[in-house]
C-alpha cells in the first residue's frame, strides 16, 4: 500500500460514526475515484495509505463474512474467563 501526502479536500474526510466525540484511536477514510484513502486522525496531515476500492470493499466484505459489526465486535465472540 503506499504511502501519499497527496491533499485532498478537507470535506472528504469522514470518522465513522462509532468513533465518538473524544475518541482516541480514530482513522479517517476518504473515498476518491479509484482508492480509498486512510489517515490517523490524530495526526492528519501526516502522511496516509492509499488502497484501491476493490481491495478496500474485500476487505469490508471480509469483516462482514467474519460476523464483524458496526460496532467492530464479533457476533461470534465470547468474554474471556467465562
Amino acid at each position: 500500500m503506499p504511502a501519499s501526502t497527496r491533499p485532498v479536500p478537507d470535506g472528504s474526510w469522514f470518522k465513522s460514526s462509532y468513533s465518538g466525540a473524544n475518541a482516541t484511536e480514530c482513522v479517517e477514510v476518504a473515498v476518491t475515484q479509484r482508492t480509498v484513502l486512510i489517515r490517523d486522525s490524530k495526526f492528519p496531515a501526516r502522511r496516509h495509505l492509499a488502497v484501491p476500492s476493490a481491495a478496500w470493499s474485500g476487505f469490508l466484505a471480509s469483516l462482514t463474512q467474519a460476523g464483524v459489526t458496526q460496532a467492530g465486535v464479533t457476533q461470534t465472540s465470547t468474554t474471556l474467563g467465562s
